[in-house]
């Protein structure tokens, strides 16, 4: 349930048992926290240019040459219908990898890794509050707040 330093995470050996269990990137998209399991993480960089491509959704912003490898970029924000903004120093992209697709979300500003235990895990409300709740797999406690646990699978693949 409390934080851990992104640097212990990124420096930690896996030497046979799972190091990454119950542990959530946590980021924020305009006030609200989400969260993804850092098993799907690959890095977090800084925004790099971004190739357009014509006639995609508003949200897929394109596609960045990340060493070789073409990634296609989603703004979050947008993917979420909040106000587009101008991206600033916190703005970064955090590259994961779900079964075989690398994607590149764009995030208004990281908040760090949290380790939120199972027991601290429930199921969202079945009221749908907002249309960004429908990419919500799960909530989160911890100890600064409550994170919205995304569904990486709806918001790669649920083209609505």
């Amino acid at each position: 349930m409390s934080n851990v330093a992104e640097n212990d995470l990124l420096t930690e050996e896996g030497g046979g048992t799972d190091t990454t269990k119950n542990m959530y990137l946590a980021f924020v998209i305009e006030n609200e926290q989400f969260a993804v399991d850092v098993g799907h993480i690959k890095e977090i960089i800084g925004v790099v240019p971004i190739t357009l491509i014509p006639k995609t959704e508003d949200y897929i912003k394109g596609i960045i040459n990340l060493r070789g490898d073409i990634v296609p970029v989603i703004d979050v924000r947008v993917r979420f219908r909040k106000p587009e903004i101008s991206y600033n120093q916190l703005t970064c992209i955090v590259v994961v990898l779900y079964q075989d697709y690398i994607l590149g979300l764009i995030v208004d500003s990281i908040l760090g890794v949290y380790i939120i235990e199972e027991d601290m895990i429930s199921s969202p409300p079945n009221a749908k509050l907002s249309y960004s709740n429908q990419f919500v797999k799960n909530i989160g406690r911890a100890d600064d707040g409550i994170k919205l646990l995304l569904d990486l699978e709806k918001l790669i693949f649920d083209l609505q």
